[in-house]
């Protein structure tokens, strides 16, 4: 019996290495993508299209991989990844064209094989994301293949730092001009429409949208102040 016990034990503490192993190669592999295809938040779509090679090989890996969301960083830190790596397969396999919104069904169509689901990226973004952990900083790291999104970091989301990179991404998108600008003329701010899109993140706790985003200003926007939104721009963030 004891015997027995013990070859169960070997047995799962190998299949639990080989996840750990997947995840972490999974992770190893987009990091080196990413400094190789994003620069300044830009993607050369053109590049990784004369050869998938690499791309096809990481979401393979993904494909196999196995986390759980009761392990929230690895969880995150995956689909966040996945999240941005089907976005730029999605245009890919449509390239050339000016914007996601060129192909039908992008967002809540497509789907893709990761971590043992068949997943569109609203399935990614709502479910898997939003629904589980109530974190609105998820708007500022997931990445939609258009100049409106926060821009692509050419950096992997690791488990270790994600908790730093949420914070740092967040903070450079609420004050920096693309995704809210200031007239204190007018005394308005106007906000990219992600803000009107999932209001309900935004005003978690209580708070306001502006109280929401003078969290991680520097110089913080007077209550009063009117809040409007400009105009997504859904042209694609290529290089």
């Amino acid at each position: 019996m004891m015997k027995k016990t013990l070859l169960i034990l070997l047995v799962v503490c190998g299949v639990v290495s080989v996840q750990a192993q997947s995840l972490n190669d999974f992770f190893t592999q987009t990091d080196a993508f990413l400094k190789t295809h994003v620069a300044k938040g830009k993607v050369d779509y053109e590049g990784i299209k004369s050869d998938t090679e690499t791309l096809n090989t990481i979401l393979t890996l993904a494909k196999g991989v196995s986390v759980d969301k009761s392990d929230a960083k690895n969880y995150q830190a995956f689909w966040i990844n996945a999240y941005n790596l089907s976005v730029i397969k999605g245009i890919v396999d449509n390239y050339p064209i000016a914007s996601p919104l060129d192909k039908a069904g992008f967002f809540d169509k497509t789907t893709y094989s990761l971590a043992g689901k068949q997943v569109t990226l609203n399935t990614i973004e709502n479910e898997l994301l939003r629904a589980n952990f109530k974190d609105a900083r998820f708007h500022f790291v997931l990445v939609c293949g258009a100049i409106g999104c926060p821009p692509l970091i050419a950096d992997v989301y690791l488990p270790k730092s994600l908790e730093a990179q949420l914070e740092k991404q967040t903070t450079l998108a609420l004050n920096g001009n693309y995704f809210i600008k200031v007239n204190t003329k007018k005394k308005t701010v106007e906000g990219s429409e992600i803000l009107k899109w999932y209001t309900e993140d935004f005003v978690q706790n209580g708070l306001t949208e502006i109280q929401f985003i003078n969290t991680y200003r520097t110089n913080k926007i007077p209550e009063d102040y009117k809040l409007k939104y400009f105009t997504y721009n859904w042209k694609l963030n290529k290089q």
